[in-house]
């Protein structure tokens, strides 16, 4: 039998193992020590902003930027109806109400006008999501944030390095939050960043993150603060693949460019879409069927399965699951049920790829008599 392919699997290198035992050995291992600083500043000088924060996950990053910003309970912030829960969770966390919108069919990222007919007088951010590595279009959601005086946070936790006309994500709003779970493109197994050239966001974001300790007063607390805080082990890894993420990016390019020549695509069979004002960085391989429904997308993946390769189906709507009041949003709901992630990571070869377009082009090919009848 052929090997197992996975949908995703970190790359982790004699570097990672040097940096890590090095920050063992340095006695050195939970929140303070040389990698955190080093990651921070690495990570900004990567992203092109002024500051980063390491957190313990992409969500408390979420969450830590909101409260950082003076989000509660009152407000509302308006997020895309198809992304992972963690974005609305966050916002429900500090007790503001997340306010789901409709996306663009192309880009998958929020559409500016359905974003632009959510804004109520509570209305405090719009948060875009750059979902499975490509950026969401940005421009025109900065000038509807100005315009309405509203904060712009950035959901990046799938997108490190991708690009929105020449600039990298991160640095487009008032700040960015990045994922560091093990499936993302640079992993410190848990962990994730946020972004940001506002001075006074990230003097509040730190204070926040420790417990909200006063920074000339040790074990003083005025207000509400939280542990958010990444470990130095952590940082060490970070740091080894931040080294690392240039050639991280560009095989997941040329994952994509096979895909896209071994995969029998059509009108109505579709890989990632890449706007020519983005640079995607490809943190999933994309497949939309137009004549998916969830049972014929569920027998799409188990004959993957059969063959040893692993798949995954979008996120389910927000609203689908009814934690969270939302109106009307049919492409978010239709392209939930016509997506596929493909096998998608460093290690991934030409070979691989052109055996899992073999079998999803003999998937496609069997199932697609069942969706005619």
């Amino acid at each position: 039998m052929e090997k197992p392919i996975p949908v995703s699997q970190p790359f982790l290198s004699d570097k990672e193992e040097r940096y890590v035992l090095d920050a063992v050995r340095s006695g050195w291992v939970s929140s303070k020590g040389a990698y955190i600083d080093r990651f921070e500043q690495g990570f900004a000088d990567y992203c092109g902003v002024k500051f980063a924060i390491a957190v313990s996950n992409g969500t408390t990053g979420l969450h830590l930027a909101l409260a950082a910003l003076g989000i509660g309970q009152g407000y509302e912030v308006i997020v895309p109806d198809l992304t992972f829960i963690a974005t609305a969770n966050a916002v429900a966390y500090t007790g503001a109400k997340p306010v789901l919108v409709d996306i663009d069919p192309d880009t998958l990222g929020m559409s500016v006008d359905a974003a632009r007919g959510a804004i109520t007088p509570r209305t405090k951010a719009i948060m875009p999501v750059h979902l499975y590595g490509h950026p969401a279009d940005m421009d025109p959601l900065r000038d509807l944030a100005r315009e309405h005086n509203l904060r712009l946070i950035e959901d990046a936790a799938e997108a490190h390095g991708a690009t929105y006309r020449g600039v990298r994500v991160g640095g487009l709003g008032d700040c960015g939050v990045f994922s560091f779970y093990g499936n993302k493109i640079i992993t410190t197994g848990e962990g994730g960043m946020l972004t940001t050239n506002d001075p006074e966001l990230n003097r509040r974001a730190r204070i926040l993150r420790d417990h909200a300790m006063d920074p000339s007063r040790r074990y003083w607390h005025l207000e509400l603060g939280y542990n958010y805080r990444m470990t130095n082990i952590q940082a060490a890894l970070g740091v080894a693949q931040l080294e690392q993420i240039d050639a991280f990016l560009q095989r997941r390019t040329d994952i994509a460019q096979w895909y896209r020549q071994y995969v029998d695509t059509s009108n109505s069979v579709r890989l990632n879409h890449q706007a020519v004002w983005a640079t995607s960085a490809y943190w999933m391989i994309c497949l939309e069927v137009d004549w998916f429904n969830a049972s014929l997308r569920d027998k799409f993946m188990a004959f993957l399965a059969a063959r040893g390769i692993d798949s995954r189906p979008y996120f389910h709507t927000i609203s689908e699951m009814g934690l969270y009041q939302a109106g009307d949003n049919p492409i978010a709901a239709a392209k939930s049920v016509i997506g596929v992630n493909l096998p998608t990571y460093f290690e991934l070869t030409e070979a691989d790829v052109r055996r899992v377009a073999e079998a999803v082009n003999q998937g496609l090919r069997v199932l697609s008599s069942q969706a005619a009848a």
